[in-house]
């Protein structure tokens, strides 16, 4: 086999015996035949092909991944459009060919490789060996490998990348999606997620070369190649010794009665979590015994998300109830989000949205930063960041005490990226978030990190205990200081891309073509932009000042009563998620007339906007 050779004949004997009367297929099918050496999804084709599937064998042959807000992610199993060996094999050649154009010393450099512990039986297809056959890709051709021993929290390959000067790295995992996805996320050397336009020049080298390489398939090259280095012991004691860099307050860690359970949700989080409060002086936090360990089915929750709430929070509020911990703090499988809950004085548990949480780590590490900076320290040399779909609080604390606030598209890949280019240029970037419960605090990981954040909290309830106060009560002290910020985030399913389009494209025309609606019921519409087309009615030119992101749909409106909603698709899941904010002054200080007003004007949106009763979109509590 040639490094991209053609695909030999299409009439081989197999297809003329069982052609689909379809030629592309045809050709699809007999390249999946030819070059999959994994017998579980090659009899999954070959099943489809007896059967005389061809609509599904059409779907699962016919299209290609390609990268979204947090890079390829589907389902596993067999097909080109399917996380698998074949595609994986396929998608680090790719990465391999468009690495070496950019970089003379890729060879010198090397590249990282971590996974989660996800896997599938049927599809004999596990994160740990997609992860092996990235490395066997790349050890072929003789670059060296830094291949974590065991599996580790997604933030470990970012900041790998930047620790061991490597040209990028890949991290196999879906992070908090249903148990039958994957994923391959990509990092490139400044420690960040790719952005374009490396993702189109990778996915047109994919392209390039689709034919497994020699030795591609040699998984053990793991175990034997000399060029395979372990970073684990490294760089998790690297890791450790960063994360002390915003531990303020070691002393009352050490000294606090305060319980944490803590829940890693059957995937990596347990070990590193144990780690992380440890470096803070803190005692280990509980773990929820059924949850503590790696299960690739998740079998005690419905869903892996810790972002669903106290539905699947249920085992580690009990577990602190009977422990008498008052504050929960849960990682998602792959350890990069945090969610964290708070016994009130009624018993209640208050379990915080990300935008919450994201007022407190904004206050916090801001509090934090002015109490230990140098007296020649300016202020305005300080930067907090946020995903334009989150909570706009960062502004309103930005703008009374001083330091800049700014918005990147969604997905933390933005963020990544422009925290770079603000240190490279002497800025200081103390808190960067997105609302689905990504946070980084402290710039060590360009990327968000529930490990770290996990451990913050901690320290911060800890230090707040010691004020007289719950994480709650100075989350609403916050909100009277800087003004109240009430969101509220949901989303509906829909499974037929044609609808999803049908319905962005008659906002697009609502009242005439090229015409956006000018209300929402009763609601006055100050201002649109339209990021997919690249529209923004509040700029003097119309042109948005964020990016054009053609490939996934996002439409934000401002209202005169000073709500911003914004409805988009995910980049990962089949969903329109539409979020909307009241953004009051600080005077303005009656929360419940300001949460009456918000729920009016996302009823108003769902039912003018959505029409999900005639769209067949089902909301996500159904």
């Amino acid at each position: 086999m040639g490094d991209c050779g053609a695909p030999g004949d299409v009439n081989s004997n197999v297809l003329v015996a069982r052609s689909t009367g379809d030629a592309q297929l045809d050709k699809a099918v007999w390249q999946w035949l030819s070059w999959d050496k994994n017998q579980k999804t090659k009899e999954q084709i070959e099943s489809l092909l007896q059967d005389g599937k061809h609509k599904e064998l059409r779907d699962r042959l016919c299209c290609r991944l390609s990268f979204g807000t947090a890079g390829l992610r589907s389902a596993m199993g067999a097909g080109f459009c399917y996380i698998n060996d074949l595609t994986v094999i396929q998608s680090t050649q790719g990465i391999y060919k468009y690495l070496e154009r950019n970089f003379s010393d890729f060879k010198q450099r090397g590249f990282v490789v971590g996974y989660d512990t996800r896997g599938q039986v049927t599809s004999n297809c596990s994160s740990k060996k997609l992860a092996k056959l990235t490395a066997a890709v790349l050890l072929a051709k003789d670059v060296p490998v830094y291949f974590f021993s065991t599996y580790v929290p997604t933030p470990f390959v970012p900041y790998a990348v930047q620790q061991l000067g490597a040209v990028a790295g890949v991290m196999i995992t879906a992070s908090h999606n249903r148990k039958e996805d994957n994923g391959y996320k990509v990092y490139w050397e400044n420690g960040a997620q790719i952005t374009s336009p490396h993702d189109k020049e990778i996915i047109k080298c994919i392209e390039e070369c689709v034919e497994p390489w020699n030795g591609s398939w040699n998984e053990n090259l793991v175990d034997t190649s000399p060029l395979r280095q372990d970073p684990l012991k490294k760089i998790c004691d690297c890791y450790m010794e960063d994360l002390k860099k915003i531990c303020y307050h070691r002393e009352l860690n050490v000294q606090t009665s305060l319980k944490f359970v803590h829940t890693s949700f059957h995937g990596v989080g347990h070990d590193y979590v144990q780690l992380a409060f440890k470096a803070f002086g803190f005692q280990p936090p509980i773990p929820v015994p059924e949850q503590k360990d790696p299960d690739p089915d998740f079998s005690t929750v419905k869903c892996p998300n810790p972002e669903e709430g106290e539905s699947v929070l249920e085992l580690s509020l009990r577990l602190a109830e009977k422990e008498n911990a008052k504050v929960v703090v849960a990682t998602d499988p792959d350890a990069d989000r945090l969610a964290v809950a708070e016994q009130q004085e009624n018993g209640c548990w208050k379990v915080f949205t990300g935008n919450e949480l994201a007022a407190l780590f904004g206050w916090w590490m801001f509090s934090r930063w002015k109490e230990n900076c140098s007296q020649d320290a300016d202020v305005r040399n300080v930067y907090m960041l946020a995903t334009t779909v989150s909570s706009k609080i960062l502004r309103a604390i930005a703008l009374k005490e001083g330091f800049h606030f700014e918005e990147t598209l969604p997905g933390f890949k933005w963020i990544g990226s422009r925290v770079k280019n603000l240190l490279d240029n002497g800025k200081e970037v103390l808190f960067a978030f997105e609302e689905s419960i990504g946070f980084m605090c402290g710039t060590s990981v360009l990327d968000k990190d529930g490990v770290s954040a996990a451990v913050v909290i901690a320290e911060m309830a800890t230090y707040l205990e010691g004020q007289n106060l719950t994480l709650a009560q100075k989350l609403v002290e916050i909100y009277e200081m800087y003004g109240y910020h009430i969101s509220k985030t949901s989303y509906f399913l829909c499974y037929d891309p044609p609808t999803i389009k049908r319905i962005f494209e008659r906002l697009r025309n609502f009242d005439g073509p090229q015409s956006y609606p000018k209300c929402c019921g009763n609601y006055n519409i100050l201002h649109v932009r339209d990021v997919t087309t690249g529209y923004d009615s509040s700029q003097p030119n119309k042109k948005s000042v964020l990016p054009v992101s053609k490939s996934s749909q996002m439409i934000t409106f401002t209202f005169q009563n000073g709500c911003v909603a914004t409805l988009r698709t995910s980049g990962t899941e089949p969903k329109i998620k539409y979020y909307a904010e009241m953004c009051a002054l600080p005077e303005q200080s009656d929360r419940s007339v300001l949460e009456e007003e918000l729920q009016k004007l996302i009823e108003a949106l769902i039912e003018n906007f959505l029409e999900p009763d005639k769209n067949g979109l089902t909301w996500r509590s159904a």
